[in-house]
């Protein structure tokens, strides 16, 4: 597993589990004792030093499902529900053609996708590249601006405003070395 998976499968299992979920507990664990700044491939130690501080996933379970979770939720999660969005249906054709196993949860979902991209990388296929920056241009990137910036509008807990923050930086910083990835294989 690259760098560039292990950020994906970060931020994605923040945004596709509830704070108090069992599996999280590691992650929280790596948070509150600023261990994950030692893991953390990017330059982004005063916003991981910000989560940190604000790391408790109890106080954090009423914000996460106050921004995400149901229909009156502040901030939708799932792609199709954004102006720029992709359609479910579409990203589950796209994974499903990927080889990637799907489950019945929407594959539209923020967490979803940061979590395709971190498998898509694993695969490790001569043409894995390609597939991530499909997955970036058509699927994420047209909406996420949108999704992050009303996340850090309505976000009550400072960690998912500066969630917001760490997700645009290493969203664009990833989708910048796979145009780099790219040139180099043109050239």
């Amino acid at each position: 597993m690259n760098e560039f998976s292990i950020i994906c499968r970060i931020l994605g299992s923040l945004y596709n589990r509830q704070p108090e979920d069992a599996l999280l507990v590691p992650l929280f664990t790596l948070l509150r004792e600023g261990k994950l700044q030692q893991h953390w491939p990017l330059e982004q130690d005063e916003l991981l030093t910000r989560l940190q501080q604000n790391s408790d996933p109890a106080l954090l379970t009423a914000d996460y499902n106050a921004l995400f979770v149901g229909p009156e939720c502040k901030v939708s999660p799932y792609g199709s529900q954004w102006e720029n969005g992709p359609q479910e249906a579409d990203v589950r054709a796209f994974l499903s053609q990927r080889g990637m196993p799907l489950t019945d949860a929407p594959a539209d979902h923020i967490g979803a996708l940061l979590l395709a991209s971190s498998w898509l990388e694993d695969q490790s296929e001569a043409d894995e590249f390609q597939a991530q920056i499909q997955l970036f241009d058509e699927f994420l990137m047209p909406w996420v601006g949108a999704f992050l910036g009303k996340m850090e509008a309505h976000a009550g807990a400072a960690f998912y405003r500066t969630l917001a923050a760490i997700s645009r930086e290493a969203l664009q910083a990833m989708r910048d070395e796979l145009e780099d990835e790219q040139e180099d294989e043109q050239s």
